[in-house]
């Protein structure tokens, strides 16, 4: 295996040259880089990662912070992984995935201690959160996807859940649903304060008003079924539904047929910020608001990169709201009597 003096003596330069072209700790000339360079391609040479982050103090590594759920990582959280991953590849970083407990601020702090990223993403951000707190105490640079309940100077790029939730209840308005229904993640996260199942539980009561009706459900597809049975057993009139829960969305949809019942004739049932492919899975395909995963992946990383080479770009502080994506799950309302029942 070629060594560093081996691409030295190819490149007829000092070693140490040779180092400096690799971590950019000292400017190197053009023509001695590409001397450089072309003599590792024909010896095939490959520079180790971490000698070059301890000779530059920088790891070129940035972190990716999900933590652990009971959900675990679907398709919809994959696509952020995968833009972030693809993002930071394009850019020169390497993006490692690191999933710890939420509440556990010691670990990630040992973690960013030990000099393996230069700086962090965090996903699943709470309205009062610990990470948070922890990475503006210690200076780690960070962006989030997501936003506290007070971001200050943070940056931060995020569904916009409120406009989303009220575009949705508009959809299915239009559509001529008068009752309409939400199921939201459960009622563990929401009071754990997570900010997508808080914002979008008081935004589908500021749209929906008397008429509409909420439930917290874990997520799976037997929490579904079961939500599904109890919310039409107390509200009967319901005939539009707005699904938060990417997991419980089969559940619905499987519950719905059980009762004899058709969507979208009887029943319509839109999905909130659920992938393409999820959405694509289900039978029928399911209207969805898009979630601009991929758009927040790539920025989340853009922005904490940009901090990281100190470019002086304005503060990002963005909110993206969904995408309709009409399929058949949804129709206009079905208003004969007894209709759903």
């Amino acid at each position: 295996m070629a060594s560093m003096a081996d691409v030295a003596r190819r490149a007829n330069v000092a070693v140490s040259t040779v180092s400096y072209a690799l971590n950019g700790t000292r400017p190197v000339a053009k023509a001695t880089a590409d001397r450089i360079h072309r003599a590792m391609d024909e010896l095939g040479y490959r520079p180790n990662a971490l000698a070059r982050g301890l000779a530059s103090r920088r790891s070129r590594n940035v972190a990716l912070i999900f933590p652990m759920l009971e959900r675990g990582l679907g398709l919809t959280e994959m696509e952020f992984v995968s833009a972030a991953a693809e993002t930071a590849g394009d850019l020169g970083y390497h993006l490692v995935l690191w999933s710890t407990p939420l509440g556990d601020t010691e670990l990630l702090t040992k973690l960013t201690r030990q000099g393996l990223v230069d700086g962090v993403v965090i996903m699943e951000v709470h309205l009062a959160d610990a990470r948070i707190e922890m990475l503006r105490r210690t200076g780690v640079p960070f962006c989030m996807i997501g936003r506290t309940g007070d971001n200050g100077d943070d940056p931060f790029a995020d569904i916009d859940f409120e406009s989303t939730v009220r575009d949705a209840v508009a959809h299915l308005r239009a559509l001529g649903h008068e009752k309409i229904g939400f199921i939201n993640h459960s009622r563990a996260s929401y009071d754990a304060g997570y900010g997508p199942s808080v914002r979008a539980a008081h935004a589908f009561e500021d749209a929906a008003g008397a008429d509409g009706v909420s439930r917290f459900c874990d997520d799976s597809p037997t929490a579904g079924r079961e939500i599904w049975r109890e919310l039409t057993a107390a509200a009967p009139g319901v005939t539009g539904l707005i699904v938060m829960n990417e997991r419980a969305s089969a559940g619905v949809l499987a519950a719905i047929a059980q009762q004899g019942a058709r969507v979208p004739e009887d029943f319509s049932v839109l999905s909130v910020a659920s992938s393409e492919r999820v959405a694509e899975m289900t039978y029928p395909p399911l209207t969805t608001f898009h979630p601009p995963a991929a758009e927040l992946g790539r920025l989340g990383v853009q922005v904490l990169i940009d901090r990281l080479e100190g470019r002086e770009v304005p503060l990002v502080q963005q909110l993206i709201p969904c995408r309709l994506v009409l399929r058949d799950s949804t129709g206009p309302a079905n208003r004969q009597p007894g209709a759903g029942n």
